[in-house]
């Protein structure tokens, strides 16, 4: 991790240009360009810059090589959160354990660490609305999300998780993966997933569409519900949960904490502007 930076430098003091990206595929629709470059902008880092390069998990080896020494770090994002993994010299504990980094920073020496800042970025935003405990939660989806909610969940849930998923394999890998954390976890068929509902926290890690059909059956008194999509926003089940009252949490807050991470581990500056990040995200998603 590069040396942190003195919390009384002046704006731009940092000297070389530094690079960053967001690596995935697909990459067009990601905004973390805007949440990197408008971190930058306050930071005074007029020599940072950072893109979104399409790259799958073939091209990924080659193209890590081929990086310079200008480059900081990178965000990764499906399907190259478990590809990289072999590419790297020493991943975080965090990252360990769901196997999977969503962040890579290129120290000094040239080796390359890799993070999770999903999982903390998850955390944050739950207790940004208050939530640092709850009793018992449930997780809509099995997949790479899923695990990182699972992973949060750890941390905060005092009882038992049950996890709503399509196919006997995958309940199989989130039981594994909640014995491995210490987690109680409860697998049930997506069939049933109308009556995770009533958790006071439910996470929803499926792609657009998937729980649409669940939003007619949300109770009169939800508790929270955190929807890993951000857009379409909002989607219908989040729309249903926030008129029936119920505290509603979003895509864009999962997406801002985990880059406010990224920002501090990849160029050494803490606090990240936090306001700063969120004004630039809720623009472009408003310009869209």
């Amino acid at each position: 991790m590069p040396p942190q930076a003195d919390e009384g430098a002046e704006p731009g003091t940092e000297a070389a240009p530094r690079r960053a990206a967001v690596l995935g595929s697909p990459v067009a629709h990601s905004l973390s360009p805007q949440l990197h470059t408008a971190a930058y902008r306050a930071l005074g880092l007029s020599g940072w810059t950072y893109e979104r390069i399409e790259t799958d998990e073939a091209a990924l080896p080659g193209f890590l090589d081929a990086l310079g020494p200008e480059w900081a770090g990178l965000s990764l994002t499906m399907p190259l959160k478990r590809a990289v993994l072999p590419l790297l010299d020493r991943i975080s504990d965090t990252a360990a354990s769901v196997d999977a980094v969503n962040t890579v920073v290129f120290e000094p020496d040239g080796s390359r660490s890799g993070d999770n800042t999903d999982i903390p970025g998850l955390l944050a935003a739950l207790a940004e609305r208050g939530l640092t405990r709850v009793p018992t939660a449930a997780i809509l989806g099995a997949g790479a999300t899923a695990s990182s909610a699972l992973a949060a969940l750890s941390r905060v849930c005092d009882g038992e998780v049950v996890a709503y998923v399509r196919g006997a394999g995958r309940a199989t890998e989130m039981r594994a993966l909640g014995e491995r954390l210490g987690v109680d976890v409860r697998t049930e068929s997506w069939d049933e997933a109308v009556k995770g509902l009533h958790a006071p926290l439910v996470i929803a890690t499926t792609p657009a569409g998937s729980t649409d059909a669940l939003a007619e059956a949300v109770p009169e008194a939800p508790g929270t519900l955190f929807d890993v999509l951000y857009e379409p926003w909002p989607t219908p089940l989040a729309a249903r949960w926030s008129a029936r009252g119920g505290q509603v949490l979003g895509g864009l807050d999962l997406l801002i904490h985990q880059a406010v991470l990224q920002v501090e581990r990849m160029t050494g500056h803490r606090p990240a502007p936090l306001a700063a990040m969120r004004a630039a995200g809720e623009a472009a998603l408003a310009a869209r």
